[in-house]
């Protein structure tokens, strides 16, 4: 296996990693206005109070690796979706913003309105990324220098924001399967019920874009006349989506949780696949970028490689370690949101 092809799969590794674990409280604030009172409003906002900015710590260390691995990928991508990356990059601070500042004053005015910027920026981060990720797919015009030659509007297809919308669903079932987890009482209960409607439009939007997929991006299932042994992950995929419900229903959150996670990272791979060995698909008459015309040089890609089998352990370690300390349900206290 050469090093471009190894360190496509690091990307793979990372970008799991922050789907699962940025995908869980991006949804908590998906879910954030249905919050009633604002006690439940400071639990909800709690649960991912020591853990969101650990989390994103995953999608900083992705963008670090594409720019270092595959440069050219990287202009490319950021260039042609320049202004939803800025509409990106300030709605995630505008949810480090809002949850840092809303329980500073106790008028309700001034609570309301960052709860309602929480709300618009965790759900503007994950549509902005399903976008992203249909497009990467789909493929976008580029022209001989691999430069982006179209517009604003040739990223927003009916497919793009079709997949936009089941990236918000799948994020809100994630995380009030953690909000379940990490809750008690009166607003556990309530959050019981948004399992159950928030699994339902997720297997919805899931089966409508698995169709959109196979129709709009033909070229996504290539792989697996090359792999048939990846058609594993296929099935395992359906038996993790189908464990949720069960989970659910024998009262067992922790291992619907560990199910939504799996169907998480099964879809990442499916996306992988659908790309590889692709990294920005051309859908003009122009080559795409893939891990050979886009790579470093091999003696980067080798250092390279050296730092990510050094620098994500010490990742892993960091967000187990955080998990462990804030394990169990949450608390207001002193320092609370």
């Amino acid at each position: 296996m050469d090093y471009a092809t190894l360190w496509f799969i690091v990307l793979g590794v990372l970008l799991t990693g922050y789907a699962i674990l940025d995908g869980f409280d991006l949804g908590v604030g998906i879910l954030h206005l249905f919050v009633k009172g604002d006690h439940e409003r400071r639990l909800s906002m709690n649960s991912i109070g020591p853990l969101w900015d650990g989390n994103e710590v995953w999608l900083v260390t992705f963008g670090g690796a594409l720019f270092a691995g595959f440069p050219e990928a990287y202009a490319t991508s950021l260039s042609a979706m320049y202004l939803p990356v800025i509409v990106l990059l300030f709605s995630l601070i505008g949810r480090a913003v809002s949850i840092e500042f809303r329980s500073k004053r106790p008028s309700k005015a001034w609570r309301t309105y960052w709860d309602v910027s929480f709300f618009l920026s965790s759900f503007t981060v994950v549509f902005v990324f399903g976008v992203a990720a249909a497009n990467m797919m789909r493929g976008i015009p580029l022209d001989a220098d691999f430069e982006y030659a179209g517009g604003l509007l040739d990223l927003m297809s009916p497919y793009s924001l079709l997949v936009g919308c089941f990236a918000v669903a799948t994020s809100a079932m994630h995380g009030s399967i953690f909000l379940f987890l990490k809750t008690e009482g009166a607003l556990q209960e309530t959050v019981r019920g948004w399992m159950w409607r928030t699994f339902f439009v997720f297997l919805a939007m899931f089966l409508v874009v698995t169709a959109a997929t196979l129709y709009a991006v033909p070229h996504a299932t290539d792989n697996f006349a090359r792999w048939p042994v990846a058609g594993g992950i296929v099935v395992l995929n359906l038996l993790s989506i189908a464990n949720i419900p069960r989970a659910i229903h024998q009262g067992r959150a922790g291992y619907a949780f560990v199910s939504s996670s799996c169907s998480i990272a099964a879809l990442v791979f499916l996306f992988g696949m659908a790309l590889f060995p692709n990294l920005v698909v051309s859908s003009s008459a122009e080559a795409s970028l893939t891990i050979t015309n886009a790579a470093s040089s091999e003696s980067t890609m080798g250092m390279l490689l050296v730092i990510a089998a050094i620098g994500t352990p010490l990742v892993a370690t960091y967000t187990g370690i955080v998990y462990w300390v804030f394990r169990g349900k949450v608390e207001l206290g002193k320092f609370s949101y």
